[in-house]
């Protein structure tokens, strides 16, 4: 029988499952969390859902049904608390997966190796968020860290809160912090009018299909204006002022291609900002696998989600960002065809519309190089290493490198504990500047033979290696 092991417990692996499992393989599903639903259906733990939980996720009921069906079905494996720290590339077959088993930061995590026949790699994206002065101010978050804690929680991250940075997520975040309690003092998105009808309002027909996601814009827009919440476009938080935390943040006016308008800076009174600006997919496995990557950083699939590398494919996030929709679809498709099956006619028409949606969604929201004028060579870039602009920007000056990897190992920007997952793309675009050459080597913020952190007696008695637990 086929064995597929599926990575990531998000709504792209969960797709995946259901699909292998029914095209008739065998399914084990890793998921790092303690339950699976990924941080699109992000819950309270051991159980505890709100019996409002509805009101606080798109598609509840969507997620109960796939997860039942996981769940119990005996030829389907839900690992939890699993997290795969490395895989090992082979020539004739997909690669043997590592994962430690048990809690993040306990002890005694069980070791387990993978030896599927086919591997699906569903792991998601992190946040970006651009640096500004004063971004490691305590009170500043990411806005999927706020939406976590709102959701995962019920913790709002401040009692007035800006929510700022690129793109539609912006608008959910402002719907949890709403519904916890916090006051929204507005929401400031970066693209202008120009850059907004551009992406979004170009043959419009062509959205029809992808209505239901006007729905839910309808539904968030509803909730701003009852609460009489002001939006603001071609604008960005500059800076935050605080000592112990965050006291104010500075908003400037921006032009077209995102460089701040002298004169236009205003200063709001808050004690929490929440700023995303898109989203990174996570490829750590998937480079380490073997598998090619596009050029703006996803991981490059065929038409049937298929890597470079045999025997691996790949969905969701992983591939571009797309959101939920896509991601649904393309886990279906990918299940499919790694359990030797042939997608439905249904997943591949999803997979179409909602590939369109999403290069609109790049288009409105992409981020343009103007945004490295804010960033004064004060401005700390990593914060794990308090490396600044100006040191980064000094290093490759003075030793004239484009070698992205010796500029982090002159400067240790990336090299601190989340190993470039936050400022990675930042580095890489402050490096290379608005008119440089480019780095010899972009993208190696992402390579990391050892996906997450390990202790080295973890390592030392890991000596399992085959993909079920060894008998007492």
């Amino acid at each position: 029988m086929t064995e597929v092991l599926v990575v990531g417990g998000g709504p792209a692996g969960m797709a995946a499952a259901l699909a292998a499992r029914r095209h008739g393989a065998r399914v084990v599903l890793l998921e790092a969390g303690d339950d699976i639903g990924g941080q699109y259906w992000r819950h309270p733990p051991g159980g505890h859902e709100d019996r409002n939980e509805r009101l606080w996720q798109h598609g509840w009921d969507r997620f109960l049904a796939m997860r039942d069906e996981l769940l119990g079905d005996r030829g389907c494996e839900v690992v939890t608390g699993a997290h795969v720290w490395s895989v090992d590339r082979r020539d004739d077959a997909p690669p043997l997966v590592h994962v430690f088993v048990g809690p993040p930061d306990g002890q005694g995590r069980a070791p387990r190796t993978f030896d599927p026949s086919a591997l699906v790699l569903a792991t998601g994206a992190y946040e970006r968020t651009l640096p500004f002065r004063g971004w490691d101010l305590p009170g500043v978050f990411t806005a999927g860290a706020a939406q976590a804690l709102a959701k995962g929680e019920r913790v709002a991250v401040g009692r007035r809160v800006l929510v700022a940075g690129a793109g539609p997520f912006l608008l959910p975040v402002v719907a949890g912090l709403l519904r916890i309690g916090a006051e929204v003092a507005g929401v400031v998105e970066a693209a202008g009018p120009a850059q907004l009808a551009g992406g979004w309002a170009a043959r419009p027909w062509r959205l029809l299909a992808a209505r239901r996601k006007a729905g839910e814009l309808a539904g968030y827009a509803g909730r701003m204006a009852a609460h009489r919440i002001p939006y603001r476009t071609g604008a960005a938080v500059v800076a935050a002022h605080g000592t112990d935390r965050v006291e104010a943040v500075t908003v400037a006016r921006l032009t077209r291609d995102w460089t701040p308008i002298p004169g236009s800076e205003r200063r709001t009174e808050v004690d929490a900002v929440c700023v995303s600006h898109g989203f990174v997919p996570r490829t750590e496995l998937a480079t380490a696998a073997g598998c090619a990557v596009d050029e703006d950083g996803a991981v490059a699939v065929d038409e049937r989600q298929r890597t470079s590398v045999p025997g691996v494919l790949t969905a969701g996030e992983l591939t571009g960002i797309g959101g939920v929709d896509l991601a649904l679809a393309e886990g279906a498709i990918a299940g499919a065809v790694a359990a030797g099956g042939v997608p439905a006619r249904g997943a591949l028409r999803e997979r179409a519309v909602f590939r369109e949606f999403a290069a609109r969604l790049a288009a409105a929201h992409a981020i343009r190089p103007g945004w490295r004028a804010w960033v004064d060579d004060d401005t700390v870039v990593c914060r794990c290493e308090d490396v600044t602009a100006g040191t980064l920007r000094r290093a490759a000056e003075l030793t004239g490198s484009r070698g992205l990897r010796s500029l982090k190992l002159t400067t240790r920007a990336g090299l601190g504990l989340c190993q470039g997952r936050t400022c990675g793309r930042a580095v890489e675009d402050l490096l290379t500047g608005a008119d440089g050459p480019g780095l010899l080597d972009p993208g190696r913020t992402a390579h990391r033979p050892i996906a997450i952190p390990v202790r080295l007696g973890e390592l030392a008695a890991s000596t399992r290696t085959s993909n079920r637990e060894d008998l007492p």
